[in-house]
C-alpha cells in the first residue's frame, strides 16, 4: 500500500521533513515503512497499517505547522513501544532549502549543508569531488533562487568546451552545434529548476547565460552568479583569466572532480593548481564531497569506491 502527502512550499518542507530529511529517516524507523521525499511529496510504502500510521502522523505535522506552530510535535508512533516523541526542526541557519517546480531542492549530506552554507556566506567557493555528489545541481538551485530573488542580476553558467583534448575546429557543425554537447548537462540542470518558457524568456533577456569558458575572456563579469562546471579540465592560463573577470557584488562556484582530468598529456589541471594558488585566501572556501555524498544509484557509491581502490592499488605497484 502507499499515501502521498503533498507538501505545499519549501518552508513546510523544511519543518516537516526536518533537516537534512532527519523527520523522515525517523519516521521509516518508528512505522516501518518506506519514505521518500521528492518534490513537493512525500510517498508513505508500506503495509496498510503501518502506512495509515505514518500517514497520520504526518498529517499530525502538517496540520500543527499550518497552525503556525514553529516545532511541530507529534505523538510517539507506539505507545506500547515507548517511541519518544519527535519534533519536526527548522534548519539552522544557513541551511538552505529550495522549492523549485514544485521541488524541494536541499542538502542530504552534512558536506552537501556545510558547501550551501559557504554558497550564502563565501563569494567564491570551490566544491571538488566524485561525480553524482550533487555539485553542480546545488550551485544551479543557489543561482536560480538568487534570481528570483533578485540577489543578483543574471546567471551565468560556463565550463570548458575542449576535453579529451578534442579540438572543436574538427567537429561537425557551426559553433553552435560544436560547443552544444559539452553544455548540455547544464542545461539540463536548468531545466530540472525552471520550465522551459522561463528559461527562453531569462535568455532572451540576458538574465541566463550559457556559454564555453573562452567566451568569458575580456569581460567583467558584475552583479552576476557565475558557475564554472567541469573546472578540471580548465587550463591554468583558462583558469586564471576566469577567476579574474570576477565584478562587483558577484559570486563564484567552481566544481570539478580531480579524477577525472581530459586533458591532453602535459598539460596540468587549473583546478588542481587553485588548491595550492588560493589556499591562504580567508574569503575563498574549498567544500571536498566524497562518495558518502552521491545522491545518485546506491551503485555509484560503489563504483567510486572500487576505482579509488583501484587507483591506489595502481599506484603503490608503480612506485
Amino acid at each position: 500500500m502507499q499515501k502521498i502527502i503533498k507538501i505545499r512550499s519549501n518552508d513546510e518542507a523544511a519543518a516537516i521533513y526536518g533537516n537534512l530529511d532527519r523527520n523522515v529517516r525517523q519516521a521509516e524507523k518508528d512505522f516501518h515503512v518506506r519514505l521518500i521525499a521528492k518534490n513537493d511529496r512525500l510517498k508513505i510504502i508500506g503495509d496498510k497499517k503501518d502506512v495509515e500510521g505514518a500517514y497520520d502522523h504526518f498529517m499530525r505535522m502538517k496540520d500543527n505547522y499550518r497552525k503556525g506552530e514553529r516545532n511541530v510535535e507529534r505523538p510517539a508512533a507506539s505507545d506500547a513501544k515507548g517511541t519518544p516523541p519527535l519534533r519536526a526542526e527548522v534548519p539552522s541557519k544557513g541551511a538552505i532549502h529550495f522549492f523549485h517546480r514544485g521541488k524541494v531542492v536541499q542538502a542530504k549530506s552534512e558536506n552537501q549543508l556545510a558547501y550551501l552554507k559557504a554558497i550564502q556566506s563565501k563569494d567564491i567557493v570551490i566544491s571538488i569531488g566524485p561525480a553524482g555528489t550533487g555539485k553542480t545541481y546545488l550551485a544551479m538551485a543557489a543561482a536560480v533562487e538568487a534570481l528570483k530573488k533578485k540577489y543578483v542580476g543574471r546567471i551565468i553558467l560556463t565550463r570548458p568546451a575542449v576535453e579529451a583534448g578534442e579540438s572543436l575546429g574538427f567537429l561537425p557543425g557551426d559553433l553552435a552545434a560544436k560547443v552544444n554537447p559539452y553544455l548540455r548537462p547544464l542545461y539540463d540542470a536548468l531545466y530540472d529548476m525552471l520550465e522551459y518558457e522561463e528559461v527562453a524568456r531569462y535568455t532572451e533577456r540576458g538574465a541566463i547565460e550559457i556559454a564555453p569558458i573562452a567566451y568569458m575572456r575580456g569581460r567583467t563579469l558584475n552583479d552576476s552568479f557565475v558557475i564554472l562546471d567541469e573546472a578540471q579540465n580548465c587550463t591554468h592560463s583558462q583558469m586564471k583569466m576566469f577567476l579574474t573577470r570576477m565584478g562587483q557584488t558577484s559570486k563564484v562556484v567552481i566544481t570539478g572532480d580531480i579524477t577525472q582530468v581530459d586533458l591532453p598529456a602535459g598539460k596540468k589541471s587549473g583546478l588542481i593548481e587553485i588548491r595550492q594558488i588560493l589556499s591562504d585566501i580567508p574569503d575563498i572556501q574549498f567544500i571536498y564531497l566524497n562518495e558518502t555524498d552521491v545522491v545518485r544509484h546506491p551503485l555509484v557509491q560503489e563504483i567510486i569506491k572500487a576505482y579509488e581502490k583501484h587507483e591506489r592499488r595502481k599506484a603503490a605497484t608503480e612506485s
